[in-house]
């Protein structure tokens, strides 16, 4: 006669898969035994105060608050509409280097210090020349474009 091809180590595998399967079934018998039926959808009904906690009872509609969905904003602010301008400014070249072609130029609003290289100027300028200009944003930093000799 032949011999049964089980071994040990199937038989074992095999009355594990039996154990954890009727686990399995038991541990789903307790959650349908424990679950709470007969609750109605009002019991289950979470609410949320005006500190942003969860409580069983609803808020007072005294303190609402209505809020307009336009008004909330995700992300960027959107910007209002500028006038050009605005964006000209009027300064003072504190510092110009001819051999290089950079300058620095004072605003005078905002007493800052912006960048001006000799590419962004429209007249000939010198130090202490007052000037107009715009500035722009470089990657590093506020710097003059379209500068100009105020006419005094």
């Amino acid at each position: 006669m032949a011999k049964s091809q089980e071994t040990w180590s199937k038989k074992e595998r095999e009355k594990k898969k039996q154990k954890d399967k009727k686990d399995k079934e038991e541990k789903k018998q307790e959650r349908k035994d424990s679950a709470k039926d007969g609750k109605s959808f009002d019991d289950m009904i979470a609410y949320i105060d005006e500190n942003g906690n969860l409580s069983s009872t609803p808020p007072d509609p005294r303190k609402m608050i209505k809020i307009n969905v336009e008004d909330i904003e995700i992300g960027v602010p959107k910007q209002k509409p500028f006038d050009p301008a605005d964006l000209i400014r009027k300064g003072t070249v504190t510092f110009f280097n001819e051999s290089k072609g950079y300058g620095f130029i004072k605003d005078l609003e905002s007493q800052e210090s912006v960048f001006v290289h000799m590419n962004a100027f429209q007249d000939n300028i010198k130090e202490n020349s007052k000037v107009t200009f715009e500035v722009e944003m470089g990657p590093k930093g506020a710097n003059a474009i379209n500068v100009r000799l105020t006419v005094s």
